[in-house]
């Protein structure tokens, strides 16, 4: 710009310059995406599907880790204490989260997934493996939607379409499952994992899991428990043991060469696989489960 040589001009021309309407800079008005926690990797998956850009998530326990056994770090305690809505399993699978957040000092909600599901029994306690039905999954994904809802109205929308997408797959799932084992036999529909995580599945589906372990990693199987079990495969029907993604598959193992069975694969009962593999997402993890057992229950012995 080539400014005027006179000086009564170029005062002039300056002060036209100031009088310029400045261009005004837009200023964002789109909410920022909400900061979800998950307890681990199976409900971190359901947030992700079901809260899509409004949403961004993180998993304490991550992919074929245990949930049972997990050690909370300080880094954990930090990323509890940013977040906006922390999302928990309940039906105390969790036995480290009410520490962990009172250490961190997160005050803000805390959404149970499992709220309004039919809780499965073993004496007393409560079974926590409730995503093993998809039925029961379908009440995980409202309670998600409805949590993250209520923390981003602005995504209120937008959330409950994802939801209902997410719901429809679920159920398609669920359908297409429950008619490829209702053509199988009951009677053949015995097998054996490595801890008591899939009496949802069990009952949903119709099939009897027998396990070494009860419900919670953290115990070790008795050698009364494995000897019956290794019994029971030679008495019994019983077509095929899994070893599972969070457990030491050695145990299964040696059952089932006891008891004269096939290792029928790999179940994924309390995490996902790692990123880019068979079961890295809730609806992988499930399809796969029931592939993997299908192929075991079907094979001539």
């Amino acid at each position: 710009m080539n400014f005027p040589s006179n000086p009564a001009r170029r005062r002039f021309f300056a002060a036209s310059l100031v009088a310029l309407p400045l261009p005004v800079l837009a200023q964002s008005t789109a909410p920022r995406p909400l900061r979800v926690v998950a307890s681990f990797s199976i409900l971190a998956d359901m947030a992700r599907e079901i809260g899509g850009s409004a949403v961004e998530v993180a998993a304490l326990v991550g992919p074929d880790s245990d949930a049972h056994v997990f050690q909370p770090s300080p880094a954990d305690a930090r990323r509890l204490a940013n977040a906006e809505l922390v999302v928990v399993n309940g039906l105390a699978f969790e036995g480290w989260m009410d520490r962990l957040v009172r250490s961190s000092g997160y005050r803000g909600p805390v959404a149970v997934a499992s709220d309004g599901v039919p809780v499965r029994r073993m004496g007393r306690a409560p079974d926590p493996h409730a995503w093993q039905d998809l039925a029961n999954a379908q009440r995980y994904a409202a309670n998600l939607r409805d949590a993250m809802a209520r923390a981003r109205p602005a995504f209120a929308a937008e959330i409950g379409r994802r939801c209902a997408s997410y719901i429809e797959r679920l159920q398609a799932l669920d359908r297409e499952i429950r008619a490829r084992f209702d053509a199988m036999p009951r009677e053949h529909r015995r097998v054996i994992s490595s801890h008591d995580a899939f009496g949802y599945f069990g009952a949903a589906y119709g099939i009897e899991f027998l396990a070494p372990q009860g419900m919670n990693t953290d115990s070790e199987a008795s050698a009364a428990s494995v000897a019956r079990l290794i019994g029971q495969i030679r008495r019994e029907d019983v077509r095929a043991v899994f070893v599972e993604n969070i457990s030491d598959p050695r145990l299964v193992q040696r059952i089932a060469r006891e008891g004269g069975v096939v290792v029928g694969g790999r179940l994924y009962s309390d995490a996902l696989s790692a990123p880019g593999t068979e079961a890295d997402t809730y609806l992988k993890l499930f399809a796969h489960n029931a592939t993997t057992i299908a192929s075991a229950l079907s094979a001539k012995r």
